[in-house]
């Protein structure tokens, strides 16, 4: 199965990475989160409802909504900021990328491991910019807003498309396709990678680096 990949180019001051990019991520996750399952048997279950909140920006004028979800929200800032910290180091060269990949297991037959196969990957392309004085900052804060606003809009009409997202599972193989792990909200199972331009090259989420651990002992 081919992935679905979208791609979205952005130029920005260094100390707007984080918001950006965690105002895109955030607004995907909504849409691609539902409410806790609760099954009364194998292939018969209700699902939760998903609280959100507005989240206002600091370094340009903008708002976007969040899953209500503290655990979620730290996920997303712990990953973001470890790509933003090394996309504003003196050896990225100021150009990076950061991907946003959904995915589903499937099983194999032991002792093979688990296999993980992305069916959706959104990944944001940045290039920083340096600003010398006052009048360019709020040109920048201008236009960064007015970027991401446009961005939101092309998500929220992508969402609206009829396109292939896994079927929900029986009771016994939910994992297989929601990560379960959050108490407030069951998002799809996803997965940050991210790469910038110098020698450290390539990065695995944590998140990663914990379902492959999970998988290794599942195999185990």
């Amino acid at each position: 199965m081919n992935a679905r990949s979208q791609t979205f180019d952005l130029r920005m001051e260094g100390r707007q990475v984080d918001e950006a990019v965690l105002s895109i991520f955030h607004t995907i996750l909504f849409h691609r989160s539902l409410g806790k399952f609760m099954y009364t048997e194998e292939a018969m279950y209700s699902v939760g409802t998903i609280g959100y909140r507005d989240v206002d920006c600091d370094f340009f004028d903008f708002t976007y909504v969040c899953c209500t979800s503290p655990r979620l929200e730290e996920t997303l800032r712990r990953e973001i900021s470890n790509f933003s910290r090394q996309l504003r180091s003196n050896d990225s060269g100021g150009t990076g990328q950061i991907s946003l990949e959904f995915f589903q297991r499937k099983k194999t037959r032991w002792p093979f491991q688990t296999d993980c196969i992305p069916w959706e990957v959104w990944t944001i392309r940045l290039e920083l910019m340096t600003l010398t004085n006052e009048d360019d900052w709020l040109v920048c804060r201008e236009r960064v807003s007015d970027m991401l606003t446009d961005k939101i809009f092309c998500i929220t009409e992508i969402m609206n498309r009829h396109d292939y997202v896994p079927k929900i599972p029986n009771q016994t193989e939910l994992d297989m396709v929601f990560d379960t792990t959050y108490p407030d909200v069951q998002p799809y199972l996803f997965q940050f990678k991210f790469s910038t331009a110098g020698p450290s090259g390539t990065s695995v989420s944590n998140t990663m680096k914990k379902l492959i651990k999970e998988t290794l002992n599942v195999s185990l």
